[in-house]
């Protein structure tokens, strides 16, 4: 009964099954030797979206850490898997099922992407995973395309590197100030497209940087 009560409290009510939620699924990989590299970018800015508005992702739940909370009036699950990249879809899965949740309207993936200049950002409403294993798992589990995504640009990969190493290689300090822009703006993307509006957020946040 206590945990009944502090869960409510918390405003993860677990009797919430089939409650229309919006799902933001922040991609990366769990453990400290992870932290903040370039293949956590989309943990590090669910973190920024979380702390701008009051939502505490610290309750585990589909194989992942997710935190309940409002934005633009919207009630949203911040969902960050557990279960490696590369096997993100197993957790995003398991949330879309247990809302219900129709993935084309109410589901949005942010993730790295090494085809973008570092802290440039990308939306779309569909597409295919573009070489990203997490979004390949993600897209093979829920059996479709069709969901909207955020990527966040951390670089080419330099020739001479390893592919696993350099995206689980940390930024210079240069990369990292456009970084902190880029997912700021990712944010702020988000936003918009919960509020209903993913034109808008395409138009205005599908540029380069020194265009913004």
């Amino acid at each position: 009964m206590w945990n009944k009560i502090i869960e409510l409290l918390r405003g993860n009510n677990p009797d919430d099954k089939g409650e229309k939620m919006h799902i933001i699924a922040g991609l990366g990989n769990p453990g400290r030797e992870y932290a903040h590299t370039r293949h956590n970018v989309g943990y590090d800015t669910l973190d920024i979206l979380a702390d701008k508005h009051s939502i505490s992702v610290d309750t585990t739940k589909f194989k992942g850490l997710i935190g309940k909370g409002i934005i633009n009036g919207e009630k949203v699950i911040l969902l960050k898997p557990l279960t490696y990249m590369n096997l993100s879809g197993e957790s995003i899965r398991e949330a879309v099922g247990y809302y219900k949740t129709d993935p084309e309207t109410d589901l949005i993936v942010i993730y790295d992407d090494i085809y973008l200049d570092p802290g440039n950002i990308r939306i779309r409403k569909q597409g295919s995973a573009g070489g990203h294993n997490g979004m390949k798992n993600i897209i093979s589990h829920l059996g479709t395309e069709i969901f909207p995504r955020v990527r966040i640009g951390v670089g080419e990969k330099p020739k001479a590197y390893d592919l696993k190493d350099y995206v689980l290689g940390h930024f210079s300090k240069d990369e990292a100030d456009a970084m902190q822009d880029g997912m700021i703006r990712a944010v702020n993307a988000v936003e918009k497209i919960l509020a209903g509006d993913i034109d808008g957020a395409m138009t205005e946040y599908n540029r380069k940087r020194s265009e913004s």
